[in-house]
């Protein structure tokens, strides 16, 4: 289900169960008095998600055709699945961080024995991506009216995507939503939670202000998101 955040920023659900449901997020830089006016997709979900990824950009009024860009907050199969259902229509650039790049494409191997390095090992064999201009992205990059901030942890090259104009912090699997409050997440699904908890710190120390959250699960906030996170910060 589509739902309007704020002017220019709506969160598409895209859904099957807990915790393979997961969000994406389409940003409108038409609407802000900003250089950019970029249609911005904010990862994918899974290519077999109910409703697609595809549907629910329908749902707003686009295509995978009107799509200027995707940014990617990091490689886990619910969060770049989805780039297979937008080809052939969507051809632009994909934005990944540079150490997620580097896995993605094989040029690092995760440790075998590590739990989230033996599932990157088999879903990058057994699940590849689509041909698609894959760009790295490093902490301080903009990105029209984005700005990356490297917040390893989840992942190694997991990034969050701040926007001034949107007052938005799109934060991938950085945090997860509980009941209205910000949380990390489950630490079978990361890769060093010492470290997560190292990023959220370092991140709400130097992140602009901004009201809405935008997790990859759970119900985004809309007031105060900068506040949350500085809350969650002190308690981990």
């Amino acid at each position: 289900m589509v739902r309007r955040l704020s002017e220019g920023v709506w969160l598409l659900e895209l859904g099957l169960f807990p915790p393979l449901a997961s969000n994406a997020y389409l940003v409108d830089e038409s609407a802000f008095d900003g250089e950019s006016d970029a249609l911005t997709l904010v990862d994918t979900g899974l290519w077999w998600n109910e409703p697609t990824i595809v549907d629910e950009l329908a749902a707003v009024g686009y295509g995978p055709a009107d799509l200027d860009r995707v940014l990617l907050t990091h490689y886990d199969l619910d969060h770049v699945g989805g780039l297979n259902r937008l080809v052939p229509e969507f051809d632009g650039p994909v934005s990944v961080g540079t150490d997620d790049l580097a896995l993605l494409e094989g040029h690092v191997d995760p440790e075998l024995l590590h739990h989230k390095g033996l599932f990157h090992r088999a879903s990058r064999r057994l699940f590849p991506l689509p041909d698609l201009v894959l760009e790295p992205v490093a902490d301080g990059d903009a990105i029209g009216g984005f700005t990356a901030y490297h917040t390893p942890g989840h992942n190694p090259g997991h990034v969050v995507y701040h926007h001034a104009d949107a007052s938005a912090a799109f934060l991938g699997d950085l945090v997860w939503e509980d009941d209205g409050d910000l949380t990390t997440p489950f630490w079978g699904d990361s890769y060093d939670m010492d470290r997560l908890r190292r990023s959220i710190a370092d991140l709400s120390a130097r992140i602009p202000p901004f009201e809405i959250v935008a997790m990859g699960h759970g119900d985004p906030l809309t007031v105060g998101g900068d506040d949350a996170l500085r809350t969650l910060a002190s308690q981990v």
